[in-house]
């Protein structure tokens, strides 16, 4: 889990939630005079003389980062994560004589791409051994999504997220010797890593929580021969975060497969954004699957297992092939 800083998790705590909802999600807001209601979840009011919400059902106020989590199901390092990227002002204080202030935001880190290296030579070898294609690879090199790098004296993977003008707005490192997985710093979820389809005008999307897993379900398809176009988008964890902005920006959609992993956060996220969905007007006519892999925990598990089946296969080949011969040149 990424560590948080307790000065992100006070400033994430700090985000005014019904700017936050004007902002991102102002299509479930309903006024009633000064106060907000919530389309969805009609027993929470915004109290505007008191400024803050209040969740009847529940009896108790609740800021941004509980709205996130129990809401929207978003973990809480997502949750913070969400809110300290979002650009959404500091909850207003009021004063002793009943004016307004703003507390001053933390100032969020510039995003920078890490330097890539000229020779991806280790970068490449890893993704090869974890059974990645090489024209998948070459691809994902190509369009910039891809490349190798140090990060703290360690030789990287860097998975790239752009946005529509081909901007980097987000980047994860993968240790190819140990165990490093991180984002950098400064990095918008809202455009994580993505592997576009072959062909454009795809309405299809399939979701990992890995950009390993997404260009192991390509390898997949380029081995077993799938008739599928689309988009694979990775979560980078289980957050619905990136895959609401990416439906946000994309409204062709028609279909979205949710191949999370197949152990329990998976699952239970899995069917949670599935919901969310369904619950949100503006996705609500797209057809959603859940689609764990059937072998392994992931999708790479699933290619390596895959890939050792058909090496057996032609072992197995090879061997009758050879006793076929030895026993016609003994008749």
């Amino acid at each position: 889990m990424p560590k948080l800083s307790q000065e992100q998790i006070d400033q994430a705590r700090e985000v005014d939630l019904l700017a936050y909802l004007l902002s991102h999600e102002s299509g479930v807001l309903k006024q009633e005079g000064a106060n907000y209601r919530h389309n969805e979840h009609d027993s929470l009011v915004y109290v505007a003389s008191k400024n803050y919400w209040y969740w009847n059902s529940r009896g108790r106020k609740i800021n941004a980062v509980d709205y996130l989590m129990e809401i929207r199901g978003y973990s809480f390092v997502d949750a913070v994560e969400r809110l300290i990227g979002s650009g959404t002002p500091a909850v207003s204080h009021y004063t002793a004589s009943g004016s307004r202030e703003q507390r001053k935001p933390v100032e969020k880190k510039p995003f920078r791409l890490p330097k890539g290296k000229r020779c991806a030579t280790f970068a490449v070898s890893y993704l090869q051994r974890r059974g990645v294609h090489s024209d998948i690879i070459r691809r994902c090199m190509q369009l910039g999504l891809f490349y190798e790098s140090r990060y703290n004296n360690e030789a990287v993977c860097v998975f790239v997220g752009r946005d529509d003008t081909g901007t980097g707005r987000f980047a994860c490192v993968r240790g190819i010797a140990g165990d490093l997985k991180k984002d950098i710093s400064g990095s918008d979820k809202r455009f994580s890593f993505c592997y576009p389809p072959d062909q454009p005008g795809s309405r299809h999307l399939a979701v990992f929580e890995a950009p390993i897993d997404a260009l192991s379900h390509a390898t997949l398809q380029k081995l077993e021969g799938w008739q599928w176009n689309g988009y694979r988008l990775s979560l980078g964890g289980t957050s619905p975060v990136a895959l609401v902005a990416f439906l946000e920006r994309h409204p062709e959609i028609t279909r979205v497969a949710l191949y999370l992993d197949n152990d329990l956060a998976g699952r239970v996220n899995a069917r949670k954004i599935k919901a969310l969905l369904k619950s949100d007007q503006r996705f609500s006519k797209i057809r959603v699957s859940v689609n764990p892999p059937r072998s392994g925990k992931d999708y790479n598990e699933k290619l390596q297992r895959t890939l050792q089946a058909i090496r057996e296969e032609k072992h197995a080949s090879r061997q009758k092939q050879a006793a076929v011969s030895i026993w016609r040149k003994t008749q």
